[in-house]
């Protein structure tokens, strides 16, 4: 982990952007810069400012290609278009990248695979240490169950969250999966209407609430016969997916070129079961 990382932070003026620099400066490293569209009425304004701690002495700029020289990390939660154009700009710079963005399709992830090879990034659905901790003990749970339960994912998010299941509630799900040697793709239940027969043990159940504001919730049930045991996260604000993120961009900055998740962060793959 690098002592004082030179971090940048990108959709700045965005609600997750504004809380990233928040947690930068409280985690006290140096924000290095904070990027926003160009066409955003917040460029040229002072990034402290923007979110309400004070000037930092970093401006809001437009154009990520004339600050990468200042950064050894950049923090991305923007949308997959953005994100691929900011990979291919890391990739050509040499900068880690930290991901937070979720709704990539498959060729997307596959881009992003590939710059891997290249530039250290950091890829998960979700930074909170609570929901990594949570997949881990999802993992064990799967493991000692085996195929004796049945299994759902609910999940809740506000009523502006445009993808559904929650990246979130798809990487529990693929941890699961994983864990009993299954597929996800092929074992993934989404919806649920009408006569469905009798329920299919091998099949992942994914149920999705949107609402009022939410910040996210998830649960995931092993139902077994007369017992049922729950595994269920619920965060009450966003910080805690920026303090992790922040987190992860100290630690990768000098790591190698491939592609790592909270996993690799939290030192997870050095727990057996």
């Amino acid at each position: 982990m690098s002592a004082n990382p030179r971090i940048g932070v990108l959709g700045a003026g965005g609600r997750m952007g504004r809380i990233l620099i928040q947690a930068v400066q409280q985690a006290g490293y140096q924000l290095a810069a904070a990027v926003e569209r160009p066409e955003s009425s917040l460029v040229g304004a002072d990034a402290g400012e923007i979110v309400g701690i004070g000037a930092v002495g970093v401006k809001v700029v437009g154009n990520l290609e004339e600050v990468l020289k200042d950064c050894d990390v950049v923090i991305d939660f923007t949308a997959p278009v953005a994100t691929a154009h900011h990979l291919e700009l890391c990739r050509k710079a040499g900068v880690a990248i930290v991901i937070g963005t979720t709704g990539m399709n498959d060729e997307q992830k596959a881009h992003l695979d590939e710059t891997a090879q290249h530039t250290p990034v950091v890829y998960a659905a979700n930074y909170s240490v609570g929901v990594n901790v949570s997949i881990k003990l999802l993992e064990l749970a799967s493991k000692v169950f085996g195929d004796t339960v049945d299994i759902e994912v609910i999940e809740a998010h506000h009523r502006h969250k445009v993808d559904a299941p929650s990246g979130t509630a798809l990487m529990m799900g693929e941890a699961i999966a994983d864990a009993l040697g299954r597929d996800l793709k092929q074992d993934a239940v989404y919806c649920r209407e009408g006569h469905t027969g009798p329920r299919e043990r091998q099949s992942i159940g994914f149920q999705t609430i949107r609402g009022g504001d939410i910040v996210g919730e998830h649960t995931v049930m092993f139902i077994g016969e007369g017992e049922r045991v729950e595994i269920t996260h619920k965060a009450t604000n966003r910080m805690n997916f920026a303090s992790g993120a922040v987190r992860a961009a100290a630690w990768v900055v000098g790591r190698d070129a491939r592609k790592y998740d909270m996993k690799d962060v939290l030192g997870f793959n050095d727990i057996q079961f």
